[in-house]
């Protein structure tokens, strides 16, 4: 079975383009900074949640902030490096 995520990339353009990245937790990353950065971003259920409500909780619960309000785009689903399916929105943090 397909392990799925979904993941919140916030960007702005101040006035050059930015984006929000968040180094990965747990044991493993302590030490690591290459390839430690990714969009906030967590596994979910396709039959319980919608990919943008996991993308939320995640963006939630990793950053302890609310997404901004603003129009979610979805940029797409993405087969990850591990097997994972990953679906990335984004979202314009300077609204």
């Amino acid at each position: 079975m397909v392990a799925w995520s979904a993941g919140l990339l916030l960007y702005r353009r101040h006035p050059a383009l930015e984006v929000l990245i968040a180094h990965m937790g747990g044991p493993f990353w302590a030490r690591k900074d290459a390839g430690a950065w990714s969009i906030p971003k967590g596994e979910f259920d396709p039959g319980v949640e919608q990919p943008r409500d996991a993308a939320r909780r995640e963006f939630r619960e990793e950053l302890g902030l609310e997404p901004p309000a603003g129009e979610w785009a979805e940029l797409g689903t993405f087969a990850a490096t591990s097997g994972k399916k990953l679906v990335v929105f984004a979202l314009d943090g300077a609204e």
